[in-house]
């Protein structure tokens, strides 16, 4: 399934949705970054990063909305650097995860009647195949953070799993960042 061809993302969520008998949760994790200047970034690059970390959350949130019942979680996965950019070469990636906060304020008030909640977890420098903790930018991360590590995937996937939970039906709307105090 490629995230950036709509039909793939729908279908991936029609199957899972057959399989499961429904849908309850929903976490919109695909995202790229390519990086470089904005002068530089040709038309494909903007359209396949807008498509990917953008259309198809916008995407894959409609088709999960057809199979969710009342009370559902939708989780998107956004990024520290939605809200704070510490260096060149990251505009596109910036502005396609800020528009996912814009897009999780507007679903949490149009699905707040179904008791569905709808909140973005900004992720910093995770140890990923896409942030390797060893990889070349890491010193930099590293220097940006009050506690200076990477976070493990698990450390995520716990507040994936809490924000997914009956116990925070009442966290709507949210951002929920993990950065090891790198913005703050």
């Amino acid at each position: 399934m490629s995230a950036a061809d709509p039909t793939s993302v729908k279908a991936a969520v029609d199957r899972a949705a057959a399989e499961l008998g429904g849908l309850d949760i929903l976490v919109n994790n695909a995202g790229i970054f390519r990086t470089g200047s904005i002068e530089s970034a040709s038309l494909a690059d903007i359209d396949e990063t807008l498509s990917v970390n953008l259309r198809a959350v916008v995407v894959a949130t409609q088709a999960a909305l057809a199979y969710m019942s009342n009370g559902g979680r939708i989780i998107n996965t956004g990024s520290n650097l939605a809200t704070r950019v510490p260096g060149g070469g990251m505009t596109l990636y910036a502005a396609s995860k800020a528009a996912l906060i814009g897009l999780t304020k507007g679903l949490a008030r149009d699905l707040g009647s179904r008791s569905i909640t709808v909140n973005v977890i900004h992720p910093g420098s995770t140890d990923t195949d896409m942030n390797p903790a060893d990889g070349e930018h890491a010193q930099f991360q590293l220097q940006r953070m009050a506690i200076p590590r990477y976070a493990d995937p698990d450390e995520l996937a716990a507040l994936y799993a809490f924000v997914a939970s009956p116990q925070a039906r009442s966290i709507n709307g949210a951002e929920l960042t993990v950065d090891g105090a790198a913005n703050a």
